[in-house]
């Protein structure tokens, strides 16, 4: 069954949500997964899409948009749809609803910024996965946390 985390950011700043499922993103190409990230438009997965070149210096994480066929084979892919049957290890979720095809990944990582909206639409998602008994992590951190140096 499929593990949703809840990363909670203590407050909202510009771009902490972004680089709160970039340093995700990282970490679980490091350790060897297979990720989708979902984005709510194809505006937001461009900006995504230039963020994991720029966001930390010295890292490189293979991505691209999961709607190029020739990056169908990226261990990071990035788009608004659902994703090819080949990404099914983690899928970092950055859209205001539960995406129908979920449950096919292993894991879900929901990221949150603090903002009020955010915070109550998160809510709603929390409640879908919990009441279909999911199981379920919540991880408050520091939006600080995400800055590079």
């Amino acid at each position: 069954m499929t593990r949703v985390d809840f990363y909670l950011l203590d407050h909202a700043t510009e771009g902490g949500k972004d680089a709160a499922a970039c340093k995700l993103a990282h970490k679980a190409f490091r350790l060897g997964h297979r990720i989708y990230i979902l984005t709510h438009d194809d505006e937001s997965a461009q900006r995504f899409d230039r963020l994991l070149w720029t966001f930390s210096q010295g890292s490189f994480i293979p991505h691209g948009l999961g709607a190029r066929p020739s990056d169908i084979d990226m261990p990071v892919l990035i788009g608004r749809e659902e994703p090819p049957t080949a990404h099914e290890d983690v899928l970092i979720q950055l859209t205001p609803q539960v995406p129908e095809f979920f449950s096919r990944f292993r894991r879900v990582a929901e990221v949150v910024d603090g903002s009020d909206g955010e915070k109550t639409l998160a809510r709603e998602r929390f409640r879908f996965y919990r009441d279909r008994g999911y199981a379920l992590q919540t991880h408050k951190i520091s939006a600080g946390d995400f800055v590079e140096a």
